[in-house]
């Protein structure tokens, strides 16, 4: 209690700290539910194909549909996907495959998870779905010990390598503490789990597919937020993207910037205002796969800049960016000019009327990248 209560304490002197200079750039928002502003792919002339204006529920819709028409033994289940989910993600599949393919469960994260390792130790595609990544710890027992270990201790001779666990996380504008968790550093720590973080509509639909086709349980974290922020030119035929593979989304030279998710967004404005304030070029990454992450890529990056700025929505202790920090110290210490900067949300549970000031938002992200240069 006294941890939670100097991280509280904390928090409220940072907001008072920030509130004017906060509240004149929140006023000159124009957009007062969302601390970015969307930067969709750039599709290279050279990989154009058929494809349709979709966002990314409208995307993982499409995945889910080419799931379903390409394997016979995918089934997709979880809390009210029959008539398409809270968030319109299985929209029209039940009536397209039938109600063996689509199917409600009970209110029941650790019943939805442990069927579907069941399912898929049977020979099926099991495609779960855990309504709110906020919602995913009573499975967790499941996740972690079952479905991560299922072909570790039967020595390879069973897996349920088929399982993908799909679940809405991450800031919403008005989620509060039970809607807006980013869970995904407490999987991190799991040996035999992939996990992946999509950050836009053509993504989504090329990982949640390599999820669906992997030999390994995945769980696929779909930032909410996105879902209808987000719209990008989305092939229609089938294609698959690669898992642990970070992308280059900014070539720099003066700073690494890394992120995922609805982060990858706010640090795109970041790199603009770094040209613009500071003169700089920035390097931003999509680190895209949480476990295995691509270390190769990160630490090429990092020895070229010299400094780093970690930037996501999960609180800052043990949160996935500790990990990144430990590891570029490791392998890229004599490379460094400035210890790694950690952008967080803070030791708090996530706030509602708040949410602005918990946010790792650009400002916060600029200040970093000036406290590494001026170190």
């Amino acid at each position: 209690m006294a941890g939670l209560y100097k991280s509280s304490n904390f928090f409220c002197k940072f907001i008072s700290h920030r509130s004017s200079n906060v509240k004149v750039r929140l006023a000159a928002s124009q957009r007062s539910a969302s601390h970015f502003t969307y930067v969709p792919d750039n599709v290279d002339a050279s990989e154009a194909q058929s494809s349709a204006r979709l966002n990314m529920f409208q995307a993982i819709n499409n995945a889910l549909d080419t799931a379903l028409k390409k394997d016979d033994t995918a089934v997709i289940f979880g809390e009210d996907v029959a008539f398409g989910g809270v968030f319109r993600c299985t929209l029209g599949l039940q009536d397209k495959y039938g109600k063996d393919r689509v199917f409600n469960t009970p209110l029941s994260e650790q019943g939805i998870a442990g069927f579907g390792i069941g399912m898929a130790a049977a020979g099926a595609t099991a495609i779960a779905e855990i309504q709110f990544a906020d919602y995913i710890f009573p499975a967790f027992d499941q996740i972690v010990n079952e479905a991560a270990k299922y072909r570790y201790r039967s020595g390879d001779l069973f897996n349920c390598g088929s399982l993908t666990i799909r679940s809405p996380c991450s800031a919403v504008g008005h989620g509060a503490l039970y809607h807006s968790q980013s869970p995904e550093a407490y999987f991190a720590h799991t040996p035999g789990l992939k996990v992946v973080i999509p950050r836009g509509p053509r993504q989504a639909k090329g990982l949640l597919l390599s999820c669906i086709q992997d030999p390994d349980p995945c769980l696929f974290l779909e930032p909410k937020v996105l879902y209808r922020a987000a719209v990008e030119d989305v092939p229609t035929d089938d294609y698959i993207l690669p898992l642990g593979k970070a992308d280059v989304l900014v070539k720099g030279d003066a700073v690494t910037l890394i992120g995922w998710g609805t982060q990858i967004h706010v640090l795109h404005e970041v790199v603009k205002l770094a040209k613009e304030e500071l003169g700089i070029n920035c390097e931003l990454i999509d680190l895209v796969s949480i476990l295995p992450w691509d270390r190769e890529t990160i630490f090429k990056s990092v020895k070229k800049t010299g400094r780093v700025v970690v930037a996501h929505e999960a609180p800052l202790t043990g949160g996935f960016g500790a990990e990144l920090a430990a590891s570029i110290q490791e392998e890229c210490f004599l490379s460094l000019e400035a210890p790694v900067q950690r952008v967080t949300g803070f030791d708090t549970p996530f706030p509602h009327i708040f949410e602005p000031f918990y946010l790792p938002d650009k400002w916060r992200c600029l200040d970093a990248i000036k406290k590494a240069l001026n170190y």
